[in-house]
């Protein structure tokens, strides 16, 4: 088993799309949150002996899908025993526009992990933002909490930009750098 996982909702398939690459740059476990917000019994062990877990969701009128806030309050169970404590988080968030109030999200997803006791992992690059920047360019959203994905409202899950998807591998590679050089008690 991975040391990361990364457990994600995805209404359309666009943000299951980024979870792989995410989880590709991290060479994490995926889980899928389901169409009714429930995730499988046995997950919950795999995200308990997790070191790192990046969670992903798209943003949907300002803030997450309600799928995954599903499944953050099921946390609950795990907060009160402080099961999550110290553990590496990171998150993403993916909607139809450029900006489509996923900082709301992202900020929303921080808190979560930081109710949990967990140690929050940020974008960490430049944001590719001058004249010459293209679509394809690493970090072309300018994002700094965590990872920021623009899937047109008309695009396929083919047609998710090029440079926000490279962003993610490099954003899985990221957290799962930093949870291995993290030691807890």
């Amino acid at each position: 088993m991975s040391d990361v996982v990364v457990i994600y909702h995805s209404g359309y398939g666009h943000t299951h799309k980024v979870a792989e690459h995410v989880a590709q740059g991290a060479q994490a476990t995926l889980i899928t949150i389901d169409e009714n917000g429930d995730i499988p019994e046995e997950a919950w062990n795999t995200l308990n002996a997790a070191k790192a877990i990046i969670f992903g969701a798209p943003t949907y009128m300002g803030n997450a899908s309600w799928q995954f806030k599903k499944f953050a309050d099921a946390t609950s169970k795990v907060w009160y025993t402080r099961g999550w404590q110290d553990k590496i988080f990171g998150g993403f968030t993916n909607s139809a526009s450029l900006n489509g109030d996923k900082a709301s999200t992202l900020a929303w997803l921080q808190t979560l992990a930081s109710q949990h006791g967990g140690l929050w992992v940020s974008l960490g690059l430049l944001p590719s933002n001058t004249k010459v920047a293209k679509r394809t360019d690493i970090n072309n959203l300018g994002g700094s909490v965590g990872l920021l994905v623009q899937s047109p409202a008309d695009a396929s899950v083919d047609e998710i930009p090029q440079g926000d998807l490279d962003t993610a591998v490099s954003y899985g590679k990221r957290v799962a750098e930093i949870a291995a050089r993290v030691s807890v008690a």
